[in-house]
């Protein structure tokens, strides 16, 4: 199904003065479960994820070889625009065995990491710019969204390493945010009329307690400045002015209750790929529905998607979009070393349960910002995307 790469800078590279020889990648096979044919409008026989290891003839590579690589390619931005065109990028068989190998790895590509504001996740930091990702309990399925839809400051770039993987379970669900998007229109375009039109209000409530297990709290989310002895009254004046980094004036609103806070978003579904101007689903909506039928009601409670004027989204069409995603997805089967990486604006994730130990599945992540945010879709100004205020 794959072949090897033809483009030339691929294939082999002139790295200077440097000493190390250039690591050549090649493209290669994933069983159908786990790789699939992207459809329209991704280009014909377009892959996803497609999958990357050093040539054979690579033997004895360093880390310090992939780095020099990495750096190379992205001269001309070449994995970049793999990602714009792939989506997800695959890479097997490389010399990281740690958090540290990894964010060097993942820094290589040039992206400057990621500032989260509004965590609902808990991610200590465990390397530079790398954490690990949602430690929900092994039971909890993760459906397909694209990363940090339900607030206005979203990744552009997402790496995952598999630094321990389990016997039976535990992969990553990967799908196209284009092909979501080209499927709903076609087959429920009510919907997206109404998400063009409306957008989305997204509510979410951060609690001073960890409200389920791998959940943050409230200091987590917006308290970075809050110092061990702030009143109240400080306190609530610096997690407001996290929130007002958001730059979305009246579209971001937030009351304040006993035990926390609820912050609402007025944000747009519907985005446009920078590198194509295609329209693309950036969303949790199926992840959302997936949750009100399986998860706790800590879980259930703690993010509400209405439509933009306050209205509850029919559930056929959530219905529908899960189903679409089920079709499209592939289940990326771990192998100890891999890294994924993916395009936030046009590929999603997830995480499946797994048998075994909590511990069995240990998985990092590390975030970068795009160099440009996605396009807007649509008339209104809650519908422009923008970087978060310094």
């Amino acid at each position: 199904m794959a072949s090897k790469l033809e483009e030339s800078q691929l294939q082999r590279l002139t790295l200077g003065n440097a000493t190390a020889p250039p690591v050549e990648f090649e493209s290669f096979d994933l069983p159908t479960a786990n790789q699939r044919i992207l459809g329209p409008p991704h280009p014909k026989d377009t892959l996803i994820p497609l999958a990357l290891r050093p040539a054979s003839f690579n033997t004895d590579i360093t880390l310090e070889n992939v780095v020099d690589t990495i750096k190379a390619l992205q001269v001309d931005r070449t994995l970049t625009k793999k990602l714009a065109r792939h989506g997800t990028l695959l890479f097997r068989n490389l010399p990281i065995r740690d958090a540290e190998d990894f964010s060097t790895f993942a820094h290589a590509f040039g992206y400057t990491p990621h500032e989260i504001i509004g965590i609902v996740v808990d991610r200590p930091l465990l390397a530079p710019n790398v954490a690990p990702a949602n430690e929900a309990p092994k039971e909890v399925l993760i459906y397909n969204h694209n990363e940090s839809p339900q607030v206005p400051h979203a990744p552009g770039y997402i790496f995952f390493y598999g630094h321990r993987v389990p016997a039976h379970g535990g992969e990553s669900p990967i799908s196209s945010s284009l092909e979501l998007f080209h499927r709903a229109q076609q087959e429920i375009p009510e919907l997206i009329d109404e998400l063009a039109e409306k957008g989305i209000l997204s509510r979410v409530t951060y609690r001073k307690e960890k409200q389920f297990e791998g959940g943050s709290t409230l200091r987590q989310a917006f308290g970075k400045e809050i110092q061990d002895g702030d009143d109240e009254s400080t306190q609530r004046r610096k997690i407001e002015a996290q929130i007002a980094r958001y730059g979305r004036g009246k579209h971001t609103t937030w009351e304040w209750i006993d035990d926390g806070l609820v912050l609402t978003h007025r944000l747009p579904v519907i985005r446009t790929q920078p590198e194509t101007n295609l329209p693309t689903l950036f969303t949790g909506l199926a992840a959302y529905w997936k949750r009100t039928q399986l998860d706790t009601e800590a879980r259930k409670n703690s993010t509400q998607q209405l439509f933009g004027d306050g209205t509850p989204i029919p559930e056929k069409y959530l219905v529908r979009l899960a189903e679409i995603t089920d079709e499209i997805r592939v289940l990326h089967r771990w192998e100890k070393g891999d890294v994924l990486v993916f395009d936030n604006v046009i590929a999603q994730h997830g995480r499946e349960p797994w048998q075994g130990e909590q511990s069995d599945r240990v998985v990092q992540a590390s975030l970068f910002d795009a160099e440009t945010v996605p396009g807007g879709y649509g008339f209104g100004d809650w519908a422009q995307v923008a970087a978060a205020l310094p």
